[in-house]
């Protein structure tokens, strides 16, 4: 198992396997992906934990929330509708309250009644042989998806599937997205699939080219050019109807509202960091809405996968690296990089 000890270190240690209690599951973990967010803690001083506004955990815990597997033991109390042993599944990586109405509506991790559990952050996650979760955090994983592919369903192709829809994004639509890391690249292919059309932009021309790739059809490297004038111009002066910031980059943030054409949605899914915004010019004088979208609920994880299963979309051509989990320093360090693609353990 391996966990994050900051100052961009980590180590694997041993934990007991774990045993399903009341309502839990255990499972024998396929997949466990690797996603932006984990480098916070990654890089996060030694001894200090990310301000995140999670609770803190208790103890050490093990990394990666982008879990999948598959059911190896089912604990008591368990309905045989939602486990069984053998199943494919992936996991809702919170645990809140589970009788409050966002926790029943598949929002856990909105949950206002107690600490929420985030899996691979404050509790317990996927970068090991075995998992234990409650049997409510359960998505079922479509036959027609490989491992990987729930893997990455499971939080940044997620993520970028519950910003669309939060913007309601259509086929009339032309969409900026600032950053094509894992979820920014998710987020071109999944826009594409919808009709939209898609500049992306990124300061890593190698990123650019898998956007390409994945259907933009615009691409834009803020290094080299004025990104607000670069997207007037690829909109006959106006704007793009939506964007999006995956990169939590303060510039790109203003960026990504000050190139929206009037009445147009900016979207924030990227975590940490701050922006400035200038109100009047920036929001108001242009009747703007800037939203954010904090990954998606149970429901909306199983949708995502449905409707990358009907439109035939190759979610596994996301991941350019595999490893095994002895590999997680090597792997760790060269995601440190952000130039490449996304990377997944294989269990």
């Amino acid at each position: 198992m391996s966990r994050f000890t900051g100052d961009r270190e980590l180590e694997i240690i041993s934990f007991p396997d774990p045993t399903p209690g009341f309502g839990e599951v255990v499972l024998e973990m396929k997949a466990s992906g690797m996603c932006g967010s984990d480098l916070k803690q990654y890089r996060r001083p030694r001894g200090v934990r990310q301000n995140n506004g999670l609770a803190t955990p208790e103890g050490p815990t093990i990394a990666g929330h982008e879990p999948c597997g598959v059911v190896a033991a089912i604990g008591p109390g368990v309905d045989p509708r939602v486990a069984k042993e053998g199943a494919r599944v992936m996991v809702h990586h919170y645990q809140g309250c589970t009788t409050c109405g966002h926790c029943r509506t598949g929002w856990q991790q909105l949950c206002q009644k107690t600490s929420v559990k985030v899996y691979g952050n404050n509790a317990h996650g996927g970068h090991a042989q075995y998992m234990c979760v409650p049997a409510n955090t359960l998505v079922p994983l479509h036959e027609a998806l490989t491992f990987q592919a729930g893997a990455a369903i499971s939080c940044g192709t997620g993520t970028a599937w519950g910003a669309l829809r939060r913007m309601n994004i259509s086929g009339n639509d032309t969409i900026a997205i600032f950053g094509q890391g894992p979820v920014g690249l998710s987020a071109t292919q999944l826009a594409t699939a919808m009709g939209a059309r898609v500049i992306a932009l990124d300061i890593s021309p190698q990123r650019l080219q898998r956007a390409k790739e994945f259907g933009a059809a615009e691409t834009i490297n803020p290094s080299n050019a004025d990104p607000v004038e670069a997207i007037r111009e690829l909109t006959h002066g106006l704007g793009a109807e939506l964007t999006l910031d995956t990169s939590s980059s303060p510039q790109a943030r203003i960026q990504a509202i000050r190139s929206l054409k009037v009445w147009g949605t900016c979207c924030f899914v990227g975590e940490g960091g701050e922006v400035t915004i200038d109100v009047s010019p920036d929001m108001l004088r242009r009747q703007a809405t800037v939203v954010a979208s904090w990954t998606f609920s149970s429901v909306g994880q199983e949708e995502c996968a449905q409707f990358i299963v009907d439109r035939g979309i190759k979610v596994d051509d996301l991941f350019t690296e595999t490893w095994k989990l002895d590999q997680a320093e090597e792997a760790y360090k060269l995601f440190d990089q952000q130039n490449t693609g996304k990377g997944v353990f294989l269990i």
